[in-house]
């Protein structure tokens, strides 16, 4: 990478990106991505940001919407400060050699790159992460860590780790662009771009990206809110309930009548579902073995994760097991 100071700092000089736009990309993901540079540039009255699209091999790009969008040809030399990849699905197919190459030849010219949504797997697989903190979208992260041990992997929403930056999705690009915008354009104008958009609240880089549930709940009810932190955060260790009232200074009475007032629910079954929600996911979503979800779930017997998972679902994990992996 290039010897110039981080793109997160105060600069009002403007800064020139290159959008790397992958097929099946999430729409909402490029719009959080490119979107707030339009409304920064149109607040400050100037050009703080400019950009161009581009694409492997040039001409249009389907996104997941439906719709297409131009872009040219990936050069081996690119004027640009900073490099955006954006991806949503089929990435495995479309990681080639040659992009991959490319993207190696192209980051010590580069101020920056960044990796969102699914862009991450190209960042990579291109060996540009190791040694790095990085995050990606929260259904990929188990699998992301086993396919890199290299990376440092956290479910953060977005990492910067020096010149590489990493963001889990849509709303985690927003936070991302947002506090680019603040590092080098100030407060006032950063939070100009969010309220044109009516987003708040804003969220820290560190913020575990599956704790929206709980911060939602928490609004209605602090301490509802913070059980229900306290379980996503023991998926693989569950805490007794007893455990998680003692924690947020309640008796495991209180507990037991908070869920059942506000979500009509025991906190123990909530809990067995809220890890059995994820082993589904891990089940359709990773090629991780049975033995390895269960364990991942907090269940120490595959005896019990069957018996579980059947209950729940009505059909046994194996049966729920895609031929192919969904973003890969």
């Amino acid at each position: 990478m290039k010897t110039e100071n981080s793109i997160f700092a105060s600069d009002p000089a403007p800064l020139t990106v290159a959008v790397l736009v992958m097929a099946d990309t999430n729409a909402l993901s490029l719009a959080a991505s490119v979107d707030p540079m339009r409304a920064a540039n149109r607040r400050a009255g100037r050009g703080v940001f400019s950009w161009r699209y581009y694409s492997a091999a040039g001409g249009p790009v389907p996104l997941t919407a439906g719709f297409e969008i131009g872009t040219e040809p990936l050069p081996d030399r690119l004027e640009a400060d900073l490099l955006m990849v954006v991806a949503g699905f089929r990435l495995a197919e479309q990681a080639t050699p040659p992009l991959l190459a490319r993207l190696r030849r192209l980051a010590p010219r580069l101020r920056a790159m960044v990796g969102i949504d699914g862009g991450p797997w190209f960042l990579a697989l291109a060996g540009l992460l190791d040694g790095r903190a990085a995050t990606v979208h929260w259904e990929d992260l188990e699998s992301f860590a086993d396919r890199f041990p290299a990376i440092d992997v956290r479910r953060d929403r977005y990492v910067i780790s020096g010149p590489m930056v990493t963001a889990g999705g849509a709303a985690p690009a927003l936070d991302m662009m947002l506090e680019l915008i603040r590092a080098r354009h100030g407060a006032e104008l950063m939070l100009r771009v969010a309220g044109a958009f009516l987003y708040e609240p804003l969220h820290a880089a560190t913020v575990p990206q599956q704790a929206v549930s709980a911060a939602r709940l928490a609004r209605g009810d602090p301490a509802l809110g913070r059980a229900i932190a306290l379980m996503e955060g023991a998926i693989e260790e569950p805490l007794p309930v007893s455990a998680i009232a003692r924690r947020i200074g309640l008796s495991q009475r209180r507990l037991e009548m908070l869920f059942a007032e506000r979500l009509g629910i025991s906190p123990g079954r909530f809990f067995l579902d809220l890890r059995l929600d994820e082993a589904r996911r891990m089940v359709t979503d990773t090629r991780l073995p049975l033995q390895e979800v269960a364990l991942r779930t907090g269940f120490s017997s595959q005896v019990a994760f069957a018996r579980a998972f059947r209950a729940r679902f009505g059909a046994a994990a194996s049966s729920l097991r895609a031929p192919a992996r969904r973003r890969q």
